[in-house]
């Protein structure tokens, strides 16, 4: 993965799930709709990103809170 590619996942939605989208090259990119963060680990290596840390510490801005946080904080 270089530099340039950032990915984000969203706060949970209203339906459910965590948007996924990922800019690299130049190009925006919606992934999907994860449910957990082995979706996300699919979407990824779908889009040729294999082994990305999926860790608050790894490259992924988490919006609306961590690889831990599946529900609205309503819920």
């Amino acid at each position: 993965m270089t530099d340039e590619t950032q990915i984000t996942v969203h706060p949970v939605s209203p339906k459910g799930g965590r948007k996924v989208t990922v800019h690299a090259l130049g190009v925006d990119a919606d992934l999907g709709r994860a449910h957990t963060p082995r979706d996300i680990a699919e979407f990824l290596r779908r889009a040729g990103l294999e082994d990305v840390d999926l860790s608050e510490d790894g490259p992924i801005t988490w919006e609306g809170g961590g690889p831990d946080v599946w529900n609205r904080p309503d819920e």
